[in-house]
């Protein structure tokens, strides 16, 4: 009997010193880890966008719907989130995308939804869900024996900020030697480079004028 009133007892203080184990950690974590994250993370307005951009929601594109049957082209004018339909054919843009100014190569690409009712049964069926590039025509994969789908341009505007403004003050340093030979080229009466020195051979004709004044 003694025996199990030790054994509970000793279960009882194992069992108490575990809970106080887990709960002391939780307080240390709950304190210290929770906060730091909270202030450290950040959640960008566009996730792997540039800061200052324009937000999704208000940018604008324009996306051309192909008819192979008739080749009519409607060119659709939408913004992220919105549809147009064109007969049998619903154009959703999800997305679109614009590479920064000062970004090389530059690309325009938009996420488009092409969804298509079937003369068959009347059914709407979605026919493709991706991005499409204007500059590579090539990685459109849209496989519809009536409809094709391309994006045209995506307004967007980046903020002028420091990417630009080294571009500039090299552009800027690089007037610089031009402005200094253009001097030298009126100086040239049909040479190179020889005729730079001779700019200054002006400057003692003026030396004969005094002695003209005494006479």
């Amino acid at each position: 009997m003694s025996r199990r009133i030790s054994t509970a007892l000793f279960a009882l203080l194992a069992a108490t010193a575990l809970t106080a184990c887990d709960r002391s950690p939780s307080k240390g974590n709950g304190s210290a880890t929770v906060p730091t994250v909270a202030k450290s993370e950040r959640v960008p307005q566009e996730v792997g966008g540039i800061e200052g951009a324009t937000p999704m929601a208000e940018r604008i594109a324009i996306v051309g719907l192909l008819n192979k049957r008739n080749g009519l082209v409607r060119e659709l004018e939408m913004k992220p989130g919105e549809s147009a339909r064109v007969g049998r054919a619903i154009v959703r843009l999800r997305a679109c995308e614009q590479t920064a100014p000062w970004e090389d190569p530059p690309e325009t690409g938009a996420f488009v939804q092409l969804t298509v009712q079937d003369q068959r049964d009347d059914k709407w069926r979605r026919v493709f869900s991706g991005w499409i590039f204007r500059e590579r025509p090539d990685r459109n994969i849209i496989q519809h024996p009536i409809y094709d789908v391309f994006v045209k341009s995506c307004a967007m505007t980046y903020p002028g900020g420091e990417p630009v403004a080294p571009a500039a003050a090299k552009s800027g340093a690089a007037a610089a030697p031009k402005a200094s030979s253009t001097p030298q080229s009126p100086a040239t009466n049909g040479g190179e480079g020889g005729d730079t020195p001779a700019a200054p051979a002006p400057a003692p004709a003026a030396a004969p004028s005094p002695p003209a004044n005494t006479e």
